[in-house]
């Protein structure tokens, strides 16, 4: 990565006027069909979704929700995360999950996890880069997709 490409790279949040964007990139990126309350609960995070821009074009997002546990203490579930075909390897997705992770340091939130299908190799790889350990393994997790089984990855921050 050349270090002018940094520049080209924003963040932006998503709101009621530019989540139909979120909406286009999860069609085009992922093969389950998220409904209304994905949509809300995305909304409802504030700062832990953002839509990533590649010289103004809307190229990849993370999406996020915060989840209280026993105790009040609150762990992120990344929801989706995700950067076009060919914008790939240009530091979007690890500008992206940076920003939710210095969040989760700022504050004080010790726990984010996500689930990932047994066979993305590219995505598991990706997460272990910044720490995520492989912690359990759901059997038919995915209804309509092959293989249904997902590992859930695990990073503790603090």
């Amino acid at each position: 990565m050349d270090l002018g490409s940094e520049e080209v790279i924003s963040l932006d949040g998503v709101k009621d006027k530019n989540v139909m964007q979120l909406k286009k990139l999860n069609t085009v990126l992922f093969s389950v069909r998220y409904n209304d309350k994905y949509y809300a609960e995305a909304l409802s995070s504030g700062e832990f979704t953002k839509l990533a821009y590649y010289s103004d074009v809307c190229v990849g997002m993370i999406a996020c929700c915060l989840e209280k546990m026993e105790g009040g203490t609150v762990r992120v579930y990344i929801m989706t995360l995700g950067v076009l075909a060919p914008y790939r390897g240009l530091g979007i997705g690890t500008k992206l999950l940076n920003h939710v992770l210095d969040l989760c340091l700022k504050q004080n939130i010790p726990e984010i996890y996500l689930h990932v299908q047994t066979n993305n190799e590219d995505a598991i790889t990706f997460y272990k880069k910044f720490g995520f350990e492989i912690t359990d393994t759901i059997q038919n997790y995915y209804r309509n997709i092959t293989p249904p089984d997902c590992y859930v990855l695990t990073k503790f921050v603090v």
